[in-house]
């Protein structure tokens, strides 16, 4: 199936910028599931210099500078992605123990080189022993890795409450799970420092998912803008995506921008700008399929 997305970011600043200085993850992947067709990238002003290049999780980057006074600043971006089947719940039910998958990753690292990189601690993500107590009210002795994270995902899904208002992106795990509100970006980190602290190796995922769902469907929460999820190493499948904010195994209405160890790895833009004084700031996203 076909998406088209559009991205818009628009500042407003009170008097002018000198200098602004921006680093963008808003090029979508494309890996087995997903294939980014096409994608154009709209900046107003036009900048004075501008690059793209691959990050270290293998994410297209891009930068640009602008030299020239300005009061405004637009960045639209436009995909057309084509997604494709991924095994369901039923195909994976019976793929190993957690317990031995955790206990690999402990002593092969050459073979999962790829996936030790999401094994430890990150600046948003902080393993404890409360989030492996999380965790293990799902991943019992014996039970098998993919259904133990669908029961995790199920239980943060019933269990916290989604709040715009409630947390910021330097909110603590610790304070997130003590309240149990928040947004997609703190029940991703959640869940994947629930993983992290049992062993296992997990890594944040940054896109987008389908603005209006088919008829008699129930929206998806965190459909107006970026929206985050996990992703669970798997020996036999390979990485397996999971929403908690929406209750789900990652199927066919998430569109994948990046990944990496958490929200800082990935930030659909972030930078330094001189001047401007106070601002406004307006996203729009609109995912649709194409037709």
């Amino acid at each position: 199936m076909r998406f088209q997305v559009s991205h818009i970011t628009h500042y407003e600043y009170d008097f002018n910028v000198t200098l602004s200085q921006q680093f963008l993850h808003l090029t979508p992947r494309s890996f087995t599931f997903q294939q980014c067709q096409s994608h154009a990238l709209v900046i107003e002003p036009v900048p004075d210099e501008r690059q793209q290049n691959q990050d270290y999780f293998g994410n297209i980057t891009d930068y640009f500078a602008i030299q020239t006074p300005h009061q405004t600043l637009t960045v639209s971006s436009f995909t057309e992605v084509q997604l494709l089947p991924r095994p369901t719940l039923e195909i994976m039910q019976h793929s190993r123990t957690w317990e031995s998958v955790r206990d690999e990753l402990k002593l092969e690292y050459v073979k999962n080189a790829d996936a030790h990189a999401y094994l430890f601690p990150s600046p948003h993500i902080a393993c404890s022993d409360a989030l492996a107590d999380y965790a293990r009210q799902s991943f019992t002795p014996g039970q098998q890795l993919i259904p133990a994270a669908f029961a995790l995902t199920q239980r943060i899904f019933n269990e916290f409450e989604f709040d715009p208002n409630a947390t910021d992106v330097g909110t603590p795990l610790s304070q997130v799970l003590a309240n149990k509100r928040g947004v997609c970006q703190d029940f991703a980190h959640f869940m994947i420092g629930c993983l992290r602290s049992i062993g296992l190796a997990c890594r944040y995922v940054s896109g987008y998912i389908l603005t209006k769902p088919p008829e008699g469907q129930p929206k998806l929460i965190g459909s107006d803008a970026s929206h985050a999820w996990v992703s669970l190493y798997s020996p036999v499948y390979g990485w397996v995506d999971f929403d908690p904010t929406n209750n789900c195994l990652v199927q066919h209405e998430h569109i994948t921008v990046a990944w990496g160890r958490d929200f800082s790895d990935v930030s659909p833009m972030r930078g330094v700008v001189l001047g401007g004084g106070a601002h406004s700031l307006d996203v729009s996203v609109t995912v649709e399929p194409k037709l």
